[in-house]
């Protein structure tokens, strides 16, 4: 297994709307930390939820202020519509899980892989996304939900994928599983209303939902890797041709906020509360994901090739080691 060590889908209705606006990146002001010299303000498109946990911990610890970085977060449902902010200029770096980084790749767009941003426990049950259903339903493991409607965030990427996997898995054909596009805010209301069977939820979302009764029947994630690299912090080839030295600070921090984060559990779940608002009951029982600082290159050759089997990429590879190394 190859392991590059790169320095390297649930957005509550009620996400706190000043998590932050979107800027270019310019200079403003001093920055006492890092020897008075200007700051740089940085703008990463993100989806609120707890993933991203390391990114607002390090912003808090002083991680990328003390590098001369000003660090703004804007929201977004997830990175499909992160990419092409990424590519505009909107964002200067933003948060995404692989598939969508893989498939504008196939597709031309010109980005690059900068730091890691997450990865799956590997707990099959206890994983931080799961395929949740009601609690009275007839789906009881992965193969059910053929035939159902499962609600994800995004059409054709991680989420549809990584289910399909789990149902080809336990026996079913992925090929009849509907998936219908819903906001990450939306499916708890959606699963428990009975307008989808089944919805690919992550944390905090997914312990609301088990609190109202609701089920986990799969684990995508962990079932299609253990060691699944699940997303990834990026930026375009512009920023990293024009701006090497922002890149460089950028991956500097977000490494040091990973491994940060990953030593201090309980900051991370409290971290949370800054920019969702949620119950400090389901705080305590959210499911962490893993925070390496390294890329599991082997679990992504997997997953692209799922998105090929599938027709994710319309026939095209994508190149891996361009991406991602």
């Amino acid at each position: 297994m190859r392991r590059r060590v790169l320095g390297l889908a649930i957005a509550l209705a009620s996400v706190a709307t000043a998590a932050g606006c979107g800027s270019s990146s310019s200079a403003s002001g001093a920055s006492p930390s890092s020897g008075g010299a200007k700051t740089t303000q940085v703008t990463v498109g993100i989806i609120p939820i707890v993933d991203v946990a390391p990114l607002y911990l390090g912003q808090k610890q002083g991680f990328f202020s003390e590098r001369g970085i000003d660090l703004k977060m804007e929201l977004a449902q997830g990175g499909a519509a992160i990419v092409p902010g990424v590519v505009s200029g909107q964002f200067q770096f933003g948060f995404s899980n692989t598939t969508s980084l893989m498939l504008a790749q196939t597709k031309g767009v010109p980005i690059k892989s900068v730091v890691n941003g997450v990865a799956t426990n590997g707990k099959v049950g206890s994983d931080v996304t799961g395929v949740v259903v009601k609690k009275d339903s007839s789906v009881k493991s992965a193969k059910d939900l053929v035939g159902k409607k499962v609600a994800v965030n995004t059409l054709r990427n991680i989420g549809d994928t990584t289910v399909r996997e789990t149902v080809r898995k336990d026996g079913g054909d992925p090929t009849k599983v509907e998936f219908v596009e819903l906001p990450f805010d939306q499916m708890p209301a959606a699963v428990e209303a009975g307008q989808v069977d089944a919805a690919w939820m992550g944390e905090p979302a997914m312990t609301m939902a088990k609190d109202k009764g609701a089920r986990v029947v799969a684990s995508p994630f962990a079932e299609t890797d253990p060691k699944l690299t699940v997303a990834t912090y990026f930026t375009s080839t512009k920023v990293l041709q024009e701006s090497p030295d922002l890149v460089k600070k950028f991956t500097e921090a977000m490494t040091e906020s990973l491994t940060y984060a990953s030593e201090h559990p309980d900051e991370a779940r409290q971290i949370l509360t800054t920019y969702t608002k949620i119950d400090a009951k389901v705080v305590e029982k959210l499911i962490l994901p893993s925070w390496p600082t390294e890329i599991d290159m082997a679990s992504l050759e997997k997953l692209a090739s799922l998105g090929e089997e599938d027709g994710i990429f319309d026939g095209k590879k994508p190149d891996l080691d361009a991406l991602f190394s």
